[in-house]
Parts: C-alpha cells; structure tokens; sequence
C-alpha cells in the first residue's frame, strides 16, 4: 500500500451530454495515486436533493460552473490536504462541514460529489485493484440486471410524452452480455418500426428513440410490438419498466396527462396504471405519482407491490431517513440510488444500505445529463445493489458504462454471477 494521504485537489470544467458545463475533480495521493471524477447533472429533479452550483445569469445560459470550481481550488482542496483517503466518511464529512448547508448550496453539490467520488478512485488506485473490487472488500458481488431507455420521454424530451421513460429488462438472460444483447435487439427492432411509421423524431436525452406517438399507450404497445419482433416472449423473458417521473405532470395530487388530453387526482392516475399493468408485462414502475403524494405512493404500493417493482426516485432522492419512512409506511419496494443526489459517497451509500435492509430492491442510476465517467457502474457491482439504469443503448456517455460492466463481468471470469430477475424489488407472488 503506497501513502494514500492526500496531496492535492484540482477542480476544473468540464461538459456533459447536453453541451452543458459540469465539473471534473483529481485528486492525487503522496503516493503517488491519482482518481478522477465528473458530477453528472438531471434534469427531473426532486426538491430534496443536493443542489448544483451554478453561476446564473446568461452566459452558457446560466449553467456555467465557474464558482463551484473555485469551491474545489479556493476552499475543499486546501480543507482535504493530508487526510487520508482511506477513510471516507471523514473526508466526506469535513465537505459536508465545509459547505455548511442542508443542500450542499453553498459550496455545491456538484463540486462536493465530484471531489468525493475521485478520493474514492485515488484510493482504489492506491491499492491497485479495480474500484468494484475495493468496494466488494472481499465480499461476493453480482453483475446488476441493467433497466435500459427505449423511448425516451417527460423532461427527456421536450415532454412529448408525458412519461418519462419506457424502458426494457431482461428477467430471462442468463448474463449481462446476454442482457445487452437482447436489449440492441429491441432497441433495433424498435426503430425499425418507428421508422416505419414515420414516427421517429431524433434522440431524447438519454439516448431512447424521441417518439411521435398519438398516447401514452401507443409507447407501450409499440415496445410489445418490438420486444416480439425481435424474438422474445414479452413479460418472460424481456419485460417493460416505466419512469412515470409523476412529479414533472402533477402535485398536490391533481396530474395533467397533455398527451392523453386528460387531467386526473391520484385516484385516477392509480387506476390508469393498474390497467397498464394488467395490459402490458410491466415489471417495474419508478415514482407512480408525485414526491409530495406520500399517500398515493403507499397505495400504490398496497395494491400492486406484490406484482412489479415500485421505485422510488424523486420521492426517495437517496437519502437513508426517507427510505426508512417509506419501507415503515409501505409505499415502495425499491429505492434509485443517485450520488450526487444525496452528494457523497457516503451519504450514498448509507441510503443504498438502508434499502437493503427493508428488504428493497436498490438500482444504481445515472443522470441525464452524463458524462464518460463509469463510476456508477462499480458502485453498483461493488455495493452489490442488484440493478443499474444508465439510460439507453445509444450515445457514447450510456455505452462506457454499459461496456464497462461487460468489461468487468469478463474479467470475473468463472466467478460472475449475474443478478438477474432475482434482483427486482417486488414481492412477487
């Protein structure tokens, strides 16, 4: 083991998937190990969540990153200079204590979640193993079953439909590879047909087609049509998994579909999804009514937690407490586990754990605004969290982290088990 003490910290500006400024941190070790990371940016966004620094005004229509990169240079770096990197919960906490608010504001979130995920690569660097595997600390690990984008909708797509992602599983696939596989193949098969009918539009933000469908189930029903065409058995061997992201149409429990031309309370919107799910093998169903409708969520979660998983995203924003609230009151099944929603690794894992132990099935996800930064993927091997949605089967920002747990199931050779449809978080009858 080389000194992992750290030496330096250097902030600067980098751009992500959409042509927007975002902000990479390295920092080095006395040893001489380096880690390097990128905070990613959503767009659907919860209101609990650690807050990016942005500079405002109109200059890069006021998304430049200016100040949170003098936050790294000007007060974190000189703040974390010889700690250790080994320990980091300490050197999270010293941010945490550093930036001094309850959302991170001061200092921003995307200053503090960058700078804690590169403290956590310089000392995986340091002990000269892959970062999964310095996470796993020995522990056995499974490849995660991926949740990928076929159409891309809501704030992904200039809400040309109303939900914001229809996506794919592959319950039935024996490996990861395999998982991505029959995924390029659906995702084929669908454009095809799109293109077909003169509905394809382009690329929404995360890489899925952006649809020009007449509803919301016309989506549904051409993912079943592309599933088949592609040669598999719906439901069995790949499955449908919606982000409704309710909170970009409704609160306060009254939901404006403007796709559907239907406005609908909490009730309604219930009952429209479990009609989707008695019509469509839908196995997961991600933030089914808004974050403030605590009462919806549990609801839902009665009437169908024992048929499809029910993720919570922006109602949960990775954060141990609320997990905890919702596996008492019942009203999810799993929980999205964002870094930089909570803003540390730490506080990250923390809320991954607490999932874990409600019995919730917990999927690592990236952001739509993204970047090469494949940190995600080994979080969510190495914490063993059973899932992973990255977004879909295009652009290179979702690729490097699709081929880099390929690359890692690869090198675990005879010894990667794949998580499988045994990782969704429902109590399947």
């Amino acid at each position: 083991m080389t000194d992992t003490r750290i030496s330096g910290v250097r902030g600067r500006r980098v751009w992500d998937s959409r042509g927007r400024p975002t902000v990479e941190v390295d920092v080095a070790l006395e040893g001489g190990a380096i880690g390097r990371a990128i905070a990613p940016a959503g767009a659907s966004m919860g209101s609990g969540e650690a807050v990016d620094l942005r500079d405002g005004g109109v200059r890069l229509g006021g998304y430049d990153v200016s100040r949170a990169v003098n936050a790294v240079n000007a007060e974190i770096a000189p703040a974390l200079r010889g700690k250790d990197a080994r320990d980091q919960a300490a050197i999270d906490q010293a941010m945490i204590a550093l930036d001094g608010t309850g959302n991170k504001g001061r200092l921003g979130g995307n200053a503090i979640v960058a700078t804690s995920m590169a403290v956590l690569h310089a000392a995986a660097a340091a002990s000269r193993i892959p970062l999964w595997q310095y996470l796993a600390g020995g522990n056995k690990v499974r490849i995660p079953l991926p949740e990928i984008q076929i159409f891309g909708g809501g704030a992904h797509a200039a809400r040309r439909v109303d939900i914001q992602d229809f996506m794919v599983m592959c319950p039935g696939a024996r490996s990861f590879a395999q998982a991505l596989e029959w995924t390029a193949e659906v995702y084929l098969a669908a454009g095809a047909i799109m293109k077909q009918a003169g509905k394809l539009q382009g690329v929404a933000d995360e890489g899925g087609y952006w649809p020009a469908f007449r509803s919301n189930e016309e989506a549904l029903d051409t993912l079943v049509e592309a599933i088949s065409k592609a040669g598999f058995r719906a439901g069995e061997q790949v499955a449908i998994s919606l982000d409704v992201a309710a909170s970009e149409f409704g609160a306060r429990g009254a939901y404006t579909l403007a796709l559907d031309n239907r406005k609908l309370g909490t009730d309604e919107l219930i009952a429209m999804l479990g009609r989707w799910l008695d019509t469509y093998p839908i196995v997961s169903v991600e933030d089914p009514v808004a974050e403030d409708d605590a009462a919806g969520f549990a609801a839902f979660t009665r009437a169908y937690g024992h048929r499809c998983q029910i993720i919570g995203d922006d109602f949960l924003v990775t954060n141990a407490a609320r997990v905890r609230e919702a596996a008492q009151a019942g009203s999810a099944t799993a929980v999205l586990i964002k870094p930089n929603q909570a803003g540390t690794v730490t506080e990250t894992k923390v809320a991954l754990d607490a999932g874990k132990a409600a019995q919730f099935g917990t999927i690592v996800s990236a952001r739509s605004g993204e970047t090469e930064d494949v940190t995600i993927v080994h979080l969510a091997i190495g914490w063993n969290a059973g899932q992973v949605k990255v977004g879909s089967f295009s652009r290179s920002e979702r690729m490097a982290k699709w081929n880099e747990c390929l690359r890692i199931e690869e090198a675990m050779g005879a010894d990667a088990v794949f998580a499988g449809g045994d990782a969704l978080g429902c109590r399947r009858e």
